[in-house]
């Protein structure tokens, strides 16, 4: 049980690292005062895949958003690097 715990955390932090990456991505090319539509992907790039990952950029911003009183002082401050104000 404390193997799926730490693997759930594991993936967990890897999401939201991939959506800070796609977050970035979508700063660098649309702007920080533009919100992300809901239905919005982005395509990123991870480390050692060949193909680029197709991230539900909208879904995560949105998820995120909801989730706000659940996220670490770390994941806070990552977040308000990209621009969103309502960390």
């Amino acid at each position: 049980m404390v193997a799926r715990a730490a693997k759930g955390s594991r993936k967990a932090r890897q999401g939201f690292q991939r959506g800070l990456v796609a977050r970035g991505q979508w700063v660098d090319r649309e702007g920080a005062h533009r919100p992300v539509p809901r239905g919005h992907a982005e395509e990123i790039t991870v480390n050692g895949e060949a193909e680029p990952v197709t991230m539900k950029l909208g879904v995560w911003a949105s998820n995120t958003k909801s989730r706000r009183d659940k996220l670490d002082q770390e994941q806070r401050v990552a977040l308000r690097e990209p621009g969103m104000q309502w960390v």
